[in-house]
């Protein structure tokens, strides 16, 4: 089997194309994430704490600001100070909760339809077998 022959087994195995599509879904869903972070999330929080707050704001400098640099995360990286943007950090990890938050419901519900139906109880053997069965279990016993 050549190289090729090969590859192409491997790239059409289900499991090879199942992942593929999650990638593609899953990079789509992040973006829902993000957005949901971001733009339904973090307002609330602003609101709720009373004037506009945003997480990525948060940081501190961790070396000498040069004059005339506005204390602004961008700026400040633009200027090469080093930054510890904490609030970035903060931002992600919201983001990774919701995320996982959001995933764990997405397997119960598909767990929950999943759910096999309780098997059945057998269907009860026709009389007629019943019948023949009483007989052979007494014949059975007057043999012994």
């Amino acid at each position: 089997m050549g190289m090729m022959a090969e590859f192409k087994a491997f790239a059409m195995k289900g499991s090879v194309m199942d992942l593929a599509v999650g990638v593609i879904i899953g990079g789509a869903f992040g973006k829902i994430v993000d957005s949901l972070v971001g733009d339904v999330i973090m307002p609330v929080i602003s609101a709720i704490l009373g004037g506009r707050f945003d997480f990525t704001g948060l940081f501190v400098a961790l070396g000498a600001v040069p004059e005339g640099t506005a204390m602004t995360l961008d700026a400040l990286k633009k200027a090469g100070v080093p930054v510890f943007a904490y609030g970035s950090f903060i931002t992600i990890v919201i983001n990774f909760v919701i995320l996982a938050f959001v995933i764990f419901m997405m397997v119960k519900m598909m767990n929950r339809w999943k759910q096999e139906p309780a098997p059945e109880a057998p269907a009860a053997p026709p009389a007629q077998e019943v019948l023949l069965g009483e007989i052979r279990d007494l014949l059975k016993n007057r043999a012994a």
